[in-house]
């Protein structure tokens, strides 16, 4: 998959994904080269002005900048990394046996169905039997995180305790470092794509909510 038509092509792994596994970024960086043409890595967090030329194209690994580099930036375009990823012969899938695994899809990409595909094509390409949730897809609900700070932190720790506990399986798919820490207070086993695609164990990390905001919101001032 090449899009030859945007200006220039940039890969945003989004601040959570840089501060939850900053070697990711390099890794996925050197595989958008080699298989998607010139792209150079873009570091400016969604919340600020991208610094960009109109006609640019942003490949996103958040949902969140996903939704904010389309609707706040004039000019700009994106795609996730999963429907780049999908587009491709070349990447080297690991084999997962056919596991069964839930996927939960993040609220800021309800409204994209392509997304959702692509992210199950991955899951099918990779020999996981995906086991769907009753809300998923444009149909999903948030995994509790979202409503951080608006209501008290026993309330939201509640909301994802109830989102986990919808999920038929114990492992979960997710493709948003958020929902990792949300479905792990939950109780589940969250898989962050990023470490299905390169065979590598999803780690907690930092999981209170609070401490974990706090972390985000420092790297994203600093980017």
């Amino acid at each position: 998959m090449r899009r030859t038509y945007f200006n220039s092509t940039y890969f945003n792994p989004g601040c959570a994904l840089s501060v939850y596994k900053p070697e990711m970024e390099v890794r996925f960086l050197e595989c958008l080269k080699r298989n998607y043409g010139e792209v150079a890595l873009h570091k400016i967090c969604c919340k600020h002005d991208p610094q960009l030329e109109a006609g640019s194209l942003i490949v996103n690994v958040c949902a969140g900048c996903d939704k904010r580099f389309s609707s706040l930036y004039e000019g700009i375009s994106t795609i996730s990394l999963w429907e780049v990823l999908d587009g491709l012969d070349s990447f080297p899938f690991p084999n997962y046996g056919g596991c069964k695994m839930s996927v939960h899809d993040p609220c800021p990409i309800r409204g994209k169905p392509q997304v959702h595909k692509a992210v199950r094509n991955l899951l099918r390409r990779m020999n996981i039997d995906v086991v769907e949730t009753k809300f998923h897809g444009t149909q999903s609900v948030c995994c509790g995180d979202s409503f951080y700070p608006a209501l008290p932190i026993e309330r939201i720790h509640e909301k994802m305790t109830e989102r986990a506990r919808s999920m038929p399986c114990d492992d979960v798919c997710v493709y948003c470092v958020s929902c990792v820490k949300s479905l792990h207070i939950g109780g589940k086993r969250p898989r962050h794509l990023v470490d299905l695609l390169m065979g590598e164990e999803t780690e907690a990390q930092t999981y209170d909510t609070i401490e974990w905001h706090r972390e985000v919101a420092a790297y994203s001032e600093a980017h």
